[in-house]
C-alpha cells in the first residue's frame, strides 16, 4: 500500500491532483484509514493512475477521460493515440516558431522603414533557364500558405528526378503565377539540362529571360522573406520602375547546415511605365 503522497510521487501528480480524481470518482483510493482519514493506494491502480495523466495531456476533458478509461483501452491503443499526440505537439512547434521568425521579421521591417537598402538591390538581366518542376495551388501569397505547399514539392521532385536519371545541373527556382481569387500557382523547379520528354512524370520548360530585375539576396530561411520583398519593393517604386508579376526565388544555399546561412536570390522583373 501507498499513502496519497507516496503515490503521487510514483504517479509525477500534485496531492491536490490525486484527490480531485477521487472527489469525481476516477481514482477513489484502495482504503481510507478511518481514523487518520489517511489514502491508501495500491500498486496496481499506479497503471490507471499513469493511463489518466496520458489521457489528459491529449487534450482530454475528465469526462472524456472516464469514457476511455471505462473502455479498458490497449497499451497498444494508447500508445498510438499519444504518439499522434506528439506528431500534432510537434507539428503546433514549428508552426508556433515558424510565426515567432514572421513577427521578428516584420519587426525588423518596421526598424528600417525609411532606411532605403541601395547597396543590396542589383538590377540586372536574367537569362532564359530550362528547368524540371512540379506545380500545385496556395491558398495565398504570404508565408505561411506558400511554405506547405512548396516544402514537399522539392523531395518528391528529387524522388521523380531520381527515377528517371536525370542529374540538377543548377539551383532550385521557384516561380508563382495568380490564380483564382487569392489562391497562387505554385511552381517548385531546379535546373536541368534535358529535353523535355512525355515519359517524365515532372514538366521540363525553359523559363523566359528577364530584360531587366531587381534582385536582392534574402539571407536567412523563408518564413521571414518578407522583409526583403519590401526592401525590394520600395527601391522599385523610388526609383521609378514598375513589377511585373511575381518574384522568381533562386535557391542559391538552402535546407542544409546553419538556417542563418541561407541564401536566396529574389529576381523581380521591371520595366518603366
Amino acid at each position: 500500500m501507498f499513502t496519497i503522497g507516496d503515490f503521487a510521487h510514483l504517479g509525477r501528480v500534485s496531492v491536490r491532483m490525486l484527490r480531485h480524481y477521487d472527489a469525481v470518482g476516477l481514482l477513489p483510493p484502495a482504503r481510507v484509514d478511518p481514523a487518520s482519514g489517511y489514502r491508501f493506494y495500491t500498486a496496481a491502480q499506479l497503471q490507471r493512475l499513469n493511463r489518466l495523466v496520458a489521457l489528459k495531456d491529449l487534450g482530454l476533458t475528465l469526462d472524456q477521460v472516464r469514457v476511455v478509461l471505462d473502455e479498458k483501452l490497449s497499451v497498444e491503443q494508447l500508445h498510438g493515440m499519444l504518439s499522434l499526440r506528439r506528431a500534432e505537439l510537434r507539428q503546433q512547434i514549428l508552426a508556433d516558431e515558424s510565426r515567432l521568425r514572421r513577427v521578428e521579421a516584420r519587426l525588423r521591417a518596421m526598424e528600417r522603414e525609411g532606411a532605403m537598402p541601395t547597396d543590396e538591390i542589383v538590377v540586372k538581366p536574367v537569362p532564359a533557364v530550362r528547368v524540371a518542376r512540379l506545380t500545385a495551388t496556395a491558398a495565398s501569397y504570404e508565408p505561411e500558405d506558400i511554405g506547405p505547399v512548396i516544402q514537399p514539392l522539392y523531395p518528391q521532385l528529387f524522388e521523380r528526378l531520381g527515377r528517371a536519371g536525370v542529374t540538377p545541373s543548377g539551383h532550385g527556382i521557384a516561380t508563382y503565377e495568380s490564380a483564382d481569387g487569392d489562391q497562387v500557382v505554385v511552381r517548385a523547379g531546379v535546373t536541368v539540362a534535358v529535353e523535355p520528354s512525355a515519359a517524365y512524370d515532372f514538366e521540363v520548360v525553359d523559363l523566359p529571360a528577364l530584360a531587366e530585375a531587381a534582385t536582392i539576396v534574402h539571407r536567412g530561411a523563408m518564413d521571414d522573406v518578407d522583409t526583403s520583398y519590401q526592401a525590394v519593393a520600395a527601391w522599385i517604386e523610388a526609383h521609378g520602375y514598375k513589377q511585373n508579376g511575381f518574384a522568381r526565388e533562386v535557391y542559391l544555399n538552402y535546407g542544409e547546415g546553419d538556417p542563418a546561412d541561407w541564401m536566396t536570390e529574389l529576381q523581380l522583373e521591371i520595366t518603366r511605365p
